[in-house]
C-alpha cells in the first residue's frame, strides 16, 4: 500500500484544531523517531527510510518498525509504507544495529491525531509540532493502492481545502532534514 500523504505549514493552528475536533476525537501522542541507514548512506540515496518509532500516548507506549520505499508521486512525496508493531523497541534498535544499520537522526514530535472518514476513505490528520522546528504542520494521509494514488491525493487535497489549507501552504520539507539543519546552526 502507498501512504498518500500531503503535509502543510499551518498558519492558524487553533482554527484547524477546532475544525478537526468537530470531525473526530483527538489522540494526543509524543513520537520518538529514530532513523537508520546503511553506513554508506545508500537508503537515503535510494529515497528509502527505515525508522523505529516509539509512541507515548493515553493508551500507553507502543513501538513500530517502518520501512518506506522510494517516492511514487513526486509532487506529494508519497511512498509505499510497510509497518509493524514491535514488542520491544530496544530489541528493534539492537537488531538494526546488529544488521549493520547505523542511527542517522533521532528526534521527538508532538502529535494531535484525528482518525475520520472523508470522501469514502479512512483519513488520518495529524497536527505536528517538532520542538526543534518553528511552526505547526498538518499531515493528512490515507492508504491507497498504487493505481489509486492520484485519486487518493485529490481526496486529501479536498480535506485540506475544507480545513482552510491553501495549495501554497503545502511543503515537501522533511522533518529529518529540518532537524538536522537546525542542529548544524
Amino acid at each position: 500500500m502507498i501512504e498518500a500523504e500531503l503535509k502543510a505549514r499551518v498558519h492558524a493552528p487553533e482554527a484547524v484544531m477546532r475544525q478537526l475536533d468537530e470531525r473526530a476525537t483527538a489522540r494526543v501522542e509524543i513520537y520518538q523517531d529514530s532513523y537508520y541507514d546503511r553506513p554508506d548512506g545508500s537508503l537515503t540515496k535510494a529515497d528509502q527510510e527505515l525508522r523505529v518509532r516509539t509512541v507515548h500516548g493515553p493508551d500507553g507506549v507502543r513501538s513500530l518498525l517502518t520501512f518506506k520505499g522510494a517516492t511514487v508521486d513526486e509532487e506529494s512525496g508519497s511512498k509505499p509504507e510497510h509497518e509493524t508493531r514491535v514488542a520491544d523497541s530496544e530489541a528493534a534498535h539492537a537488531i538494526l544495529r546488529g544488521l549493520g544499520y547505523v542511527p542517522v537522526i533521532a528526534f521527538s514530535k508532538r502529535c494531535r491525531n484525528y482518525d475520520f472518514e472523508a470522501r469514502g476513505r479512512r483519513m488520518l490528520a495529524t497536527l505536528v509540532r517538532v520542538p526543534e522546528i518553528d511552526g505547526t504542520f498538518l499531515e493528512v494521509e490515507t492508504m491507497a493502492d498504487e493505481d489509486d494514488v492520484t485519486a487518493a491525493l485529490d481526496d486529501v487535497r479536498a480535506v485540506l481545502a475544507e480545513l482552510g489549507i491553501a495549495p501554497d501552504d503545502l511543503t515537501r520539507e522533511l522533518y529529518t532534514d529540518a532537524v538536522a539543519a537546525q542542529r548544524r546552526t
